[in-house]
């Protein structure tokens, strides 16, 4: 038998719980050991529970017990949970967590610790929820150099871009929705400025380039500036708007990475995910694009990915899986000036005529397709791919009174 220990029991938690303890034979037959739950820790009193005897209140009784041989951190956060973690690993004791949040910040420093006391850290529903996606690159894309990766990363903000695009509900009425329906929390911040998104492309850039990338690295913008005329304009372009993830492998040895709404063609695979659905795109040099497609989030799609490390674990309680990367530094993420993109613009003007003649003059030599709108006093149009630095001193000739700008994956 093999004693485990949950720390918390929020939405995830207890869902790693129920699992655990009311499917023994299935948890058995796959591990074949017996699994079981000796704490749970958590402030809260559960009196009503079948598994109330479980829960404690002092993580001391956990790190001293040497029978618990495998954590599950499913609090959040940074505080406790990485001192949480870490004096697990350093104890001996392989810890599985689905805290994005931790993994991005401190995830090096942790899978080093890890490796130094021969016990495992794995994390794979810290991204997808419930879709896998972090073992499958590890393992089956094993015989690739991944290159590069781009996906809709976060399920609430994807449900609030469908209803704007799909009915026409304004962004404050579909977060409003969002929110009653259990998809955004009371406080969507982490969700709709990026934040959410962000730290799951850095676990994905270092898991597939084998630096760690951290938040402050990489460019976010959320989705609160997306306006109902942004989602027609780009309608009328073929075109849909996406909160994206992104990183990529540059020649230079660095790599560059990115969250941002992007307007993507309705003839990319991306533009049908819909709702709170998830999808990543990982693109190896062998297999071309592979995606990986399902519920992000949600506690049983989650607290199944969190078991199922921890049956992992309790597998290879003599042995590592290998899932490593080195820590990085402040020089390996490109600054996102230096890239080349096309950009999507609206530019208005009240003096509509000034408008349109600047615009011939500074881009009318480049073939762009573009709308011109006499009634709203304003041009759309998408640029030639060039360095977003140049791109702007463009824009900053036109004259315009508002200028809204959209990055393209086009």
């Amino acid at each position: 038998m093999i004693n485990v220990a949950i720390m918390g029991h929020g939405v995830v938690g207890s869902g790693v719980a129920e699992i655990l303890i009311n499917h023994p034979k299935r948890i058995e037959k796959g591990v074949k050991n017996p699994i079981n739950v000796k704490y749970i820790l958590d402030l809260r009193d559960f009196d009503n529970l079948s598994y109330s005897d479980k829960f404690i209140k002092d993580f001391n009784i956990i790190l001293n017990d040497p029978e618990v041989k495998i954590v599950a951190e499913v609090m959040g956060g940074l505080n406790p949970a990485y001192d949480f973690v870490k004096a697990c690993l350093l104890s001996g004791k392989s810890v599985v967590t689905s805290n994005k949040e931790l993994v991005a910040a401190k995830g090096a420093e942790l899978i080093d610790i890890a490796k130094q006391n021969n016990v495992n850290f794995l994390f794979e529903a810290s991204v997808g929820g419930g879709i896998p996606v972090l073992r499958p690159m590890v393992q089956c894309l094993a015989a690739n150099e991944i290159t590069e990766i781009s996906g809709i990363l976060n399920g609430t903000t994807n449900y609030i871009l469908n209803k704007m695009i799909v009915d026409n509900m304004d962004f404050d009425s579909a977060l409003k929705l969002a929110q009653e329906k259990g998809y955004a929390e009371k406080n969507p911040a982490a969700d709709i400025e990026g934040h959410d998104a962000c730290r799951k492309i850095c676990i994905l850039a270092a898991l597939a380039f084998g630096k760690h990338v951290y938040p402050s690295q990489v460019k976010t913008e959320g989705i609160t500036q997306i306006s109902l005329d942004d989602v027609e304009a780009a309608d009328s372009f073929g075109c849909v708007i996406k909160l994206i993830g992104h990183a990529e492998k540059l020649d230079n040895g660095k790599i560059t990475a990115w969250v941002r709404p992007t307007l993507i063609s309705r003839d990319s695979i991306l533009s049908g995910v819909n709702g709170v659905f998830n999808a990543i795109l990982v693109t190896g040099d062998h297999t071309g694009d592979v995606m990986f497609y399902g519920k992000g989030a949600g506690k049983e799609a989650t607290a199944s990915a969190v078991v199922a490390d921890m049956m992992d674990c309790a597998k290879h309680l003599q042995a590592r899986k290998y899932l490593y990367w080195e820590d990085g530094n402040e020089n390996y993420v490109e600054q996102y000036l230096n890239e080349k993109c096309k950009i999507f613009v609206r530019a208005s003007c009240d003096d509509y005529e000034k408008l349109c003649a600047n615009f011939e003059s500074i881009f009318g030599n480049d073939n762009l397709c573009y709308i011109k709108n006499k009634f709203r006093k304003e041009i759309s149009f998408i640029t030639n791919a060039d360095y977003e630095n140049v791109i702007n001193e463009k824009l900053e000739k036109l004259g315009a009174g508002q200028i809204k700008t959209i990055h393209t994956m086009l």
